[in-house]
């Protein structure tokens, strides 16, 4: 079976984790560090603009709570991650609920507008980068889990709000081994914050705080994956331009100044699940990438977001694949174009 989705790991990445375990310490340390530094380089930080944590929910948590978002109005795409509601609820904010726009799958800045926000947590659905207004009354967290190494002009994307948040999850475009994420922001008042949270332990002030550490080992495997994210993003904008070559039908931005990454190659299709059971028999896994019943509101109040679950299948996508394997997807969901 050729699988949606998994991690691409290799020799560089057990070598690191091997280095860890046997200098003995695996805890939070220099490795995290010094990850943490990296990351500020790849989005053109000064060092210390970056803070490393446990998972990208964990990262969403932080961003909220650094932003006082107790009590406040904050904005979430419906059609997105059940990581978003829950941080909302784990702060003790308050969910509004947004449409997507047609035929995209970020958010409807219509909607935005009309919503009278405190937060807005803006992620960039598949890897497509969202357009935000220039002008806005709410504070921003751009939400980077699907879409680390996206570009408007010659700028990544992930520091134009108040916080940039990433999620290093074990199929997103890098991992750390399973579990982690990073909150980046140009605010260093704001990122020593969520620093200090961090540190939970060994504190003479009483203050409440949590232990979100990454991990020395998890930090070693992301300062490699990282590394190689460039060429991650390379492998899958070819697979990308085989699946639009073949003339399948796929999300995507025309605009000249957006330079998406393909986390999520997703046809659109009046026949999803036509396409995922042809493909299954033929040993292929391709996905519905967020089904009706996942959408954060269960309402049929969202006429995009409805639309667009069922009228999608998402196909394997992941540097891991060879080109004969996307050659075979192409011609099994073509017949369904």
């Amino acid at each position: 079976m050729i699988p949606h989705n998994r991690p691409t790991l290799g020799p560089d990445e057990q070598a690191a984790a091997a280095r860890v375990i046997e200098s003995g310490w695996v805890a939070q340390g220099s490795e995290v560090n010094a990850f943490e530094n990296e990351l500020c380089r790849f989005f053109n930080l000064p060092d210390g603009h970056a803070v490393a944590v446990s998972s990208g929910s964990a990262a969403l948590f932080l961003a909220l709570w650094a932003l006082n978002g107790k009590d406040k109005r904050v904005g979430i795409p419906v059609y997105s991650c059940s990581a978003l509601r829950n941080a909302v609820g784990m702060i003790d904010g308050q969910s509004i609920y947004l449409d997507c726009e047609a035929n995209s799958p970020n958010l409807d800045f219509v909607a935005v507008e009309r919503a009278e926000l405190d937060i807005l947590i803006a992620p960039s659905m598949f890897g497509l980068p969202v357009k935000l207004p220039l002008h806005r009354t709410y504070k921003l967290i751009e939400d980077l889990a699907q879409s680390i190494g996206a570009c408007v002009g010659n700028e990544k994307i992930g520091l134009r709000g108040e916080l940039g948040i990433c999620s290093f999850y074990a199929t997103k475009l890098m991992t750390t081994g399973g579990q982690g994420g990073a909150v980046i922001s140009r605010d260093k008042a704001l990122i020593d914050l969520i620093r200090d949270y961090r540190e939970f332990d060994c504190r003479n002030d009483r203050q409440f705080r949590f232990n979100f550490q990454m991990t020395d080992l998890q930090a070693a495997v992301g300062r490699v994956q990282l590394a190689r994210l460039p060429s991650f993003i390379e492998t899958r904008e070819k697979w990308y331009s085989m699946y639009k070559l073949a003339g399948l039908s796929i999300l995507s931005d025309t605009s000249t100044e957006v330079q998406p990454v393909r986390y999520r190659i997703v046809m659109r299709t009046r026949h999803p699940n036509r396409v995922i059971e042809a493909l299954n028999t033929a040993g292929i896994r391709a996905i519905v990438p967020i089904e009706e019943c996942e959408l954060l509101d269960g309402t049929t109040d969202y006429p995009a977001a409805v639309a667009l679950a069922n009228s999608s299948v998402s196909l394997p996508a992941w540097p891991g694949l060879k080109e004969e394997d996307v050659l075979k997807i192409t011609r099994i969901a073509g017949e369904f174009a």
